[in-house]
């Protein structure tokens, strides 16, 4: 039997080529998965692994984490590292070297004013020379470090990106204005920042403290051991030195290196995760094309299987010989998808690096678990799939099969079929909709279950739906393709089963596809009825790096020429009646210039009166209405009563609650600035958006957006995400694609006599190509149309869980989108049919009129 088995495989390598496709990509994906994250990791892990290289002990003060806005938040009376600190630690009888650290935010402008690298990897730090005016850590390649406020270094690839030699005048800015230093050297850095593409600008000591923190302030201090004095040791010497206070970190240098690779690896991780989800998505897809392929062969070959039981053979060694044969096809499928998957790692790595130049690289590192769950996962996908048809084929009567070529499924089977497609479809809609109801949270596991339910039930009741639908189309059908397609629609409906094993694949990837681009479409239109409705100011100007906007910026903006309205909007922090909110900020009188707001009772002229506006869903939290007092907590720990002036509705962009800025200044005198909302004399032009860029001093860290332009950055993230998801889901419609086109070319195999006498009785060869193009058109299209119904169903459900964190969400149904999907969907039909129409055409008539 495994002979025969081995014989099987060889006489119909034609047609499983398909079914082997299909597990070689979805095997290849996982491999390539694998492979990309274990080599990017790796990379990371060296990259960062000199991070820490002379770090024995390290002192972190996490209040001056925030940079410069550490000071503007009041806390530069608390505890702090100093020159005292240095000076103790550098004392202590294990250390052999203390450095004080300054760290924080520093953006570089180009020559053009544009910000050079991602505002996230914009670092500047103090250059701390030595008895030899060296920083060890930061070795010279031309000219010298700063000594003084005028003068700045770069490292190498920053000087190079934006085209600086020493000697150039470069601006730089922190959190205030712009600094314009004279660049007196450039340096080169194993930094992590940089090694992934950031930048990095040292200052003299006393500049960057005064830029970056405070005057003598340091954000964190590095101990260097003395040979034979143990990092733990150190450890306990320096800790009773550091000053009292909760916020700050001692470690050792091992500690902090082994955090640190902890990080990389729980990132590598997720990504990891995300991408062999679509990974296995793709592998799902091909489970219905390996089941549909094995189940085609069984019935192709039930003569054969009849002969081998009439002579002997067992239901069990009938079951094994099919099992055989897929086991086969797994192991090589998979074998090869490891090989395509090292090239897919390598294809991925080579991209990123594209991508970004300065992401770290290193060679393939290909991992024994990555070749075992490879072939591990090929070999399971395969046999299970070819599981059912095997069984099948040994249920098989010898005299039965010796009779006819095709045993039609038993009316019990298909009631039994439909019973449990039924149930599993009611279910999960069942859970859907009672999740969507909930319109929180807590909705999205119902949701999730169900979608999973209701996408078997469907599975399972396809064969059911293809008879209605695939009829729906028939006289369209008819119309346009004449005889071929009264041939094609009779063709689709022949054998239901068939027709929605190959449809199925392209259900699942519709489903994701329209789901995803439903929840898009849904996100992006809430946000932008947000900006439309609450937004009346022109331009809106903030700190790309979401840092707090110094007061200079707000007050030389309100100075400049065509403004006739702005305000700063801040963010403070205030406990109502025992309930912590963050509370948003903006000038009484020109308010209503500004911002719009529904309200549903009292008046925004309650603001200059010193009261608090509330949402709609603050209000019910906080069981208030308009007149109602607050009890409130300050920043600076004082209490105080707050009238509540206006309840408007939920949504925009301000929060749930708004205070006057001149009563948030009585408590916080230097608060956290997010924005600063303008308004023009003549609108949004580009004047005056260049005038307000100038009134920043060109800042580079600085955005000036307009209310177009804050849609376009939202509508882009959207964007890119969803464009993410389609290329991940790409395999999967790849392999459903491989599907239809190895059901059609099977099917035509076994119609040979069928097309042989259509041929025979006057369909032309073009009339055959037609009848197999439409018939492809037709199962693609009933896939694609229960994806996107389904797609939208659950993208519905989903939406309604998000309800309670987008206010004002509805589902938006992109009806141009969804109508190209289908379009596709009818192209990729085309396409499937192109060699299978090819091969029927072709097919000699009298040869095929003989087939047995």
């Amino acid at each position: 039997m495994y002979r025969t088995a081995l014989r099987n495989v060889l006489a119909h390598k034609g047609r499983l080529l398909m079914t082997a496709l299909a597990v070689m990509l979805g095997t290849a994906f996982v491999a390539g998965t694998m492979v990309f994250s274990d080599t990017f990791g790796k990379a990371m892990r060296d990259s960062n692994s000199k991070s820490y290289s002379d770090v024995s002990v390290q002192v972190v003060d996490r209040a001056a984490g925030s940079g410069a806005g550490a000071k503007e938040k009041g806390e530069s009376g608390s505890a702090a590292l100093t020159d005292a600190t240095v000076q103790q630690l550098a004392a202590l009888p294990g250390t052999a070297g203390a450095r004080g650290v300054v760290s924080g935010f520093t953006g570089v402008a180009d020559h053009k004013g544009n910000l050079v690298g991602q505002f996230w990897a914009a670092r500047g730090a103090n250059f701390a020379p030595g008895q030899d005016g060296k920083d060890p850590r930061y070795p010279m390649a031309e000219g010298q470090g700063p000594k003084n406020g005028k003068e700045i270094a770069l490292d190498r690839k920053t000087a190079d990106k934006a085209g600086y030699k020493v000697g150039d005048t470069v601006r730089v800015a922190a959190n205030g204005p712009v600094i314009e230093a004279r660049l007196t050297g450039v340096f080169t850095t194993d930094d992590p920042v940089v090694n992934t593409g950031g930048t990095l600008t040292l200052f003299d000591k006393a500049t960057a403290q005064q830029l970056l923190l405070e005057p003598g302030r340091y954000s964190s201090v590095v101990l260097t051991a003395k040979p034979g004095t143990s990092e733990d040791a150190l450890l306990a010497q320096a800790t009773p030195k550091v000053p009292v206070g909760h916020q700050f970190d001692v470690e050792t240098g091992t500690k902090l290196k082994a955090d640190e690779q902890e990080m990389i690896t729980k990132g590598t991780d997720s990504m990891r995760t995300m991408l062999l989800v679509f990974a296995f998505i793709a592998l799902f897809v091909g489970i219905f094309i390996i089941a549909n392929t094995f189940t085609m062969l069984v019935a192709q070959r039930t003569k054969e299987l009849a002969l081998l039981r009439a002579i002997g053979a067992s239901r069990k060694q009938v079951t094994r010989s099919v099992l055989v044969e897929a086991l086969l096809i797994g192991t090589v499928s998979a074998a090869a998808g490891l090989v395509a998957g090292v090239g897919i790692g390598a294809g991925m790595q080579s991209l990123l690096g594209t991508l970004n130049e300065n992401l770290p690289s290193g060679s393939l590192v290909i991992k024994p678990l990555t070749v075992a769950v490879t072939l591990v996962v090929g070999v399971v996908v395969t046999v299970l799939s070819a599981l059912l048809p095997a069984l099948r084929a040994a249920r098989i009567a010898p005299v039965a099969a010796m009779s006819s070529g095709d045993q039609p499924a038993s009316q019990k089977s298909l009631v039994v079929r439909n019973t449990i497609g039924s149930l599993l479809a009611a279910g999960g809609l069942a859970l859907i909709g009672f999740g969507a109801s909930t319109g929180d949270t807590s909705g999205r596991m119902p949701v999730g279950l169900g979608a999973f339910l209701a996408l078997i039930g469907v599975f399972v009741l396809l064969p059911l739906l293809s008879r209605p639908v695939v009829a729906l189309i028939g006289p369209l059908l008819r119309g346009l393709g004449g005889t071929p397609g009264k041939l094609a629609q009779q063709n689709a409906v022949r054998n239901p089963r068939r027709t929605a094993a190959t449809a199925a694949a392209l259900t699942i990837g519709l489903t994701l596809v329209s789901g995803l681009t439903v929840i898009g479409a849904s996100v992006g239109d809430v946000v932008d009825k947000a900006v439309t409705s609450s937004m009346k100011a022109d331009f809106v100007v903030g700190a790309a790096n979401d840092m707090s906007l110094s007061e200079q910026v707000s007050a030389q903006i309100a100075k400049s020429p065509g403004v006739t309205a702005s305000s700063p909007q801040t963010k403070t922090y205030l406990e109502l009646n025992g309930t912590g909110r963050t509370v948003s900020g903006l000038n009484a009188d020109s308010f209503d210039q500004l911002v719009g707001v529904k309200l549903t009772s009292g008046s925004t002229a309650a603001l200059g009166k010193g009261q608090l506006l509330v949402d709609q869903d603050a209000a019910k939290e906080l069981k208030v209405t308009t007149g109602s007092v607050l009890t409130v907590s300050y920043p600076d720990e004082s209490t105080g009563q707050l009238t509540v002036g206006g309840v408007y509705e939920t949504g925009g962009m301000l929060g749930s609650v708004v205070l006057a800025n001149s009563e948030v200044a009585k408590h916080e005198p230097k608060p956290f600035v997010s924005d600063v909302l303008v308004k023009g004399k003549d609108g949004a032009t580009a004047a005056l958006k260049q005038t307000i860029k100038d009134a920043t001093g060109a800042n580079p860290v600085i955005e000036v957006k307009s209310k177009q332009d804050v849609r376009d950055d939202f509508s882009q993230t959207i964007t890119f995400a969803l464009n993410l998801m389609y290329g991940l889901l790409g395999m999967a419609v790849l392999i459903a694609i491989l599907g239809v086109i190895n059901t059609l070319a099977m099917s035509v195999f076994e119609r040979k006599r069928e097309i042989g006498m259509l041929r025979a009785i006057g369909l032309d060869r073009r009339g055959i190509k037609r009848m197999v193009r439409l018939e492809s058109v037709v199962i693609s299209l009933f896939g694609a149309g229960i994806g996107l119904a389904l797609g939208c169903f659950i993208a519905w459900a989903i939406n309604g869980t998000l309800k309670s964190s987008l206010a004002g969400l509805t589902t938006v149904l992109p009806y141009g989108q969804l109508a190209l999907f289908l379009v596709l969907a009818g192209v990729v039909g085309l396409v499937a049919a192109i060699w299978p129409a090819r091969r029927a055409s072709k097919l000699d008539i009298l040869s095929s009129i003989k087939t047995d």
